[in-house]
């Protein structure tokens, strides 16, 4: 076997040159935020059943979802909403064929970001 000096490669040549861009970024965003909003429907399923279980079990899972750790976790399902929302407003926006070209696709992902933001607060001020 030939004697390879492996402490002075690198683990990957492309980890060392590569950027993260914009459009990669919020093509992996949109998948997390489709994942992530799973595990919202399933603590409000939880929710509503227990609703119509039993007071004592609704007061669990109300008390649950009213404390800290239910805020935050509404909190973040909203803007995970609002960004799959305007990722699939751009998804449409590039099946028409419009929007393809580099700049302005990243100009649509700055504004899916800033965009899902501006709308998550507005949703928790009106709420």
């Amino acid at each position: 076997m030939a004697d390879v000096n492996r402490g002075n490669r690198p683990l990957s040549p492309h980890l060392s040159i590569y950027r993260p861009q914009m459009t990669s970024m919020s093509s992996i965003l949109t998948r997390i935020t489709g994942n992530a909003l799973i595990i919202s429907v399933i603590l409000i399923v939880w929710w509503l059943l227990a609703a119509a279980t039993s007071p004592a079990y609704f007061a669990t899972a109300n008390g649950v979802m009213t404390s800290w750790f239910g805020d935050i976790v509404l909190v973040l399902s909203t803007l995970g909403i609002w960004y799959h929302f305007l990722a699939g407003l751009r998804h449409l926006y590039f099946d028409a064929g419009h929007g393809l070209d580099i700049d302005t696709a990243e100009k649509l992902g700055w504004g899916m970001m800033i965009g899902s933001v501006v709308l998550t607060v507005l949703t928790v001020i009106v709420v």
